[in-house]
């Protein structure tokens, strides 16, 4: 047991917990790099800029894990479907899907269930291939076959090797959140009402008390406080558990739920019409970042200002999402008249990319922008290890209205690119603050999340605003001035995924720079006409 508590207690110091610096404001990813000396997106001075003139509503989808529609923060945002009747059980509008109100839900079934958790596509895969190669062996296969054979060993072997990873770090959580949970009961309190300083004052010295009393003091002395500690440990052993019950359980299989025909992509009336399901965090927290209403007194300011609609189509569950169910989502979002798509997921397997690709064709050609996350592998992102991706035909960039995303932190210094951020120069398109972001969680909740799903929204929110204000552009336009706009930054950083390696921030992506909401705002106002490229950037507004 000792040798397991040290061993613990090494690995909660490895732990990233993502702790902000001191002094770092929550609403830091919205400040300006000159007036507040962050480096945010410029929201705050983009909106204040913008104000008093004449704007249209911009309807952004937001395809995820769901939105909470009644958020106090979001409620006033939210899409309504102006042709369909609520609750009277009819198709009054005739797009396919009944009671429409505010989006549509493409993983639920018509009985008013909801899928929660899903596998991962690398064990549906498996799971397809299996019940024809099992026990078999590469003799007498045809070439098509052998291919197809190596491919399920290799997911067959990436799965046993997960499965086997798992089950020790899952259980190093299990017993870190337990000893958290052991010294609250002691102590009477819960983990939102305890300090640092409340654990360090603690008596007891038992091994357990103990082992408590250093990693909640490695974490304030990383500014960390005891609900983030918390938090970071109740959330791992979460996603542990999901992941050995769920994601990597090759005898689970939650699609009954829905009812569909998963292989035909041809299917596209089928989900129900709850928005938000059972696990809604991600994707109201990327509504906020997007569309929170501004000056309010509460919450957030979205980045896109107070003509912004959110239409939540829920699509991405606990595990991966299907391309059907993506391909479909993006038909939703044009057919239903969103203007910017946000897609904070991805996946490093798509067996159905046509389905995507002629969807993402479908929103191109209806000039509706598409703003996705980069992924958080803290690696070089390739055409094959990371979907969707904006390559019809797999060997080079293709779409005129695609964003590909990378993140940010708050730190304008060698820690400006976030360690977990994935990065190309060729297919990274802009960076943008996706650290430690504060933003809405259903049930009226706020809370701090890492990623590059929260840099998307940060670019789909500037392209929102863009779209609004000026409505005569077009999503190719709005693309363009997004990336001419972007700040450029004269830094050496730390490259993610390394441990001290230092690389130009402008390598890390085809712009080079951060996003920025003012100087997209002063570029969308000389960039005349609907056909016009943008003009290149103006030097006198890049003076950051």
């Amino acid at each position: 047991m000792m040798k397991q508590l040290f061993f613990l207690l090494a690995l909660s110091c490895a732990v990233t917990l993502g702790a902000q610096e001191a002094g770092t404001p929550n609403n830091w990813w919205e400040l300006d790099r000159t007036d507040n000396t962050f480096p945010g997106v410029s929201a705050a001075k983009a909106n204040a800029y913008l104000e008093g003139k004449k704007a249209e509503t911009v309807v952004v989808a937001v395809i995820d894990s769901g939105v909470d529609i009644e958020h106090e923060d979001l409620k006033d945002v939210i899409w309504t479907n102006p042709n369909e009747i609520p609750g009277n059980g009819i198709d009054d509008d005739n797009n396919g899907y009944v009671d429409d109100i505010h989006g549509w839900n493409f993983i639920g079934g018509a009985d008013g269930r909801n899928v929660n958790y899903e596998n991962l596509e690398v064990v549906r895969m498996y799971n397809k291939l299996h019940a024809k190669y099992n026990n078999r062996n590469r003799d007498g296969l045809s070439k098509k076959e052998k291919k197809e054979y190596d491919a399920y060993l290799q997911y067959k072997e990436e799965i046993e090797a997960k499965e086997a990873e798992l089950g020790p770090t899952a259980e190093q959580f299990t017993m870190i959140k337990g000893a958290l949970d052991q010294v609250l009961a002691k102590m009477g309190k819960s983990a939102d009402e305890v300090t640092s300083d409340d654990i360090a004052a603690y008596k007891g010295d038992d091994q357990i008390t103990m082992i408590v009393k250093n990693i909640v003091a490695n974490t304030a002395a990383n500014g960390g406080s005891f609900a983030d500690l918390y938090n970071q440990f109740e959330q791992g052993t979460e996603y542990f558990d999901g992941q050995i019950k769920y994601n990597y359980n090759t005898d689970f299989d939650a699609r009954e739920i829905v009812g569909d025909n998963p292989e035909n992509l041809d299917e596209r009336y089928y989900g129900n019409s709850d928005v938000e399901g059972p696990d809604a965090a991600h994707g109201t927290h990327v509504a906020g970042i997007i569309a929170g209403v501004r000056d309010n007194g509460i919450g957030v300011n979205g980045v896109g200002g107070p003509n912004v609609r959110i239409m939540s189509i829920r699509t991405v569950p606990n595990g991966d999402e299907r391309d059907k169910d993506v391909a479909n989502a993006i038909r939703y979002a044009v057919d239903n008249g969103a203007k910017v798509i946000n897609m904070s997921f991805g996946k490093g397997i798509s067996p159905y990319k046509r389905e995507v690709d002629a969807a993402m064709k479908y929103a191109e050609k209806r000039d509706v922008l598409m703003v996705h996350a980069a992924g958080n592998d803290g690696k070089l992102l390739t055409l094959a290890n990371n979907y969707p991706n904006d390559t019809y035909d797999g060997k080079k960039r293709s779409s005129k209205t695609w964003i590909e995303v990378g993140a940010a932190s708050s730190d304008y210094g060698d820690q400006l690119a976030a360690g977990f951020s994935n990065y190309n120069k060729k297919y990274v398109d802009v960076f943008a603050p996706g650290a430690q972001i504060y933003s809405t969680i259903p049930d009226d909740q706020y809370a701090k999340f890492d990623g590059t799903s929260m840099a998307a929204p940060m670019v789909a929110g500037v392209a929102a605003l863009v779209r609004s204000y000026f409505p005569d552009l077009k999503a190719k336009q709005v693309k363009e001035i997004i990336e001419e706009s972007a700040l450029p930054v004269n830094l050496e950083v730390i490259k993610p995924g390394s441990e001290n390696e230092k690389i130009k921030f402008s390598e890390l992506s085809a712009t080079g720079g951060l996003a920025n909401a003012y100087t997209a705002v002063r570029l969308a106002e000389r960039t005349k006409g609907k056909n016009r490229r943008a003009p290149e950037r103006d030097a006198s507004l890049m003076n950051y």
